[in-house]
């Protein structure tokens, strides 16, 4: 995600394959970072899953991402790939997205995979947990629980935002896709959060009614891109 939130998020995920043919970030909405001394300890977003890229090619992620404080990247995955690509290993004539809940540590850390259509609702959501000082994640498709996961990944996020990313070969055009009623908690307030918000080929309106504490966006829309 080349944005304001890369400055604290690692760029590879688990859609990575060795070599690497090819690597471009499309459009994004990034948030971060935090005040000094405080952070994110929970974020839920639902991504409405769009139809899959056109030509179907090349290894195409959509998630929202958590940078850690301690270098982590909490990311929940939506891929469309054919083969080794995807942890799904999706056959070609299945129209279908790859979804997981996954952080990328020092090696990529995936939980149950999901086969998503077109149009389904995919309810990301991350949560600090001082019980166990780990970070939770639970990713649901329609309203129904599919994979979890749960790592020491420091006191909490820097810094919330959506990436597309495509990796192998050229991508072809992803269709405009929302994240909707997305909320972010932090530990302290942000009176000032709104600030950080950068934009690219994106748009959503971050605001809070409590003084910074309970960030909230009802739709964030994520416009078509085409990777060349």
């Amino acid at each position: 995600m080349r944005s304001n939130l890369l400055h604290f998020l690692p760029v590879a995920t688990a859609a990575s394959i060795a070599p690497r043919q090819y690597f471009s970030f499309g459009n994004y909405f990034s948030t971060g970072p935090t005040a000094s001394g405080t952070f994110i300890i929970e974020a839920n977003t639902t991504l409405v899953l769009p139809a899959l890229n056109s030509p179907h090619n090349g290894n195409l992620g959509l998630w929202p991402g958590m940078g850690m404080d301690d270098g982590d990247l909490v990311q929940g995955l939506a891929i469309s790939t054919v083969g080794i690509g995807s942890p799904c290993n999706l056959v070609s004539s299945e129209v279908k997205w790859c979804v997981t809940a996954s952080t990328l540590e020092n090696n990529q850390e995936d939980g149950a995979v999901f086969k998503a259509n077109p149009g389904d609702k995919v309810t990301y959501h991350y949560k600090y947990n001082p019980s166990t000082a780990n970070t939770d994640q639970t990713v649901s498709v329609n309203g129904n629980v599919v994979s979890t996961l749960s790592t020491s990944s420091g006191r909490g996020g820097l810094g919330w935002g959506t990436a597309m990313e495509c990796q192998q070969a050229i991508c072809g055009t992803v269709p405009t896709h929302h994240y909707l009623d997305t909320k972010i908690i932090m530990s302290a307030p942000n009176p000032n959060y709104k600030n950080t918000l950068a934009l690219n080929g994106a748009s959503g309106n971050l605001v809070t009614a409590d003084g910074g504490t309970t960030w909230t966006v009802a739709d964030i829309t994520v416009n078509q891109y085409t990777y060349t």
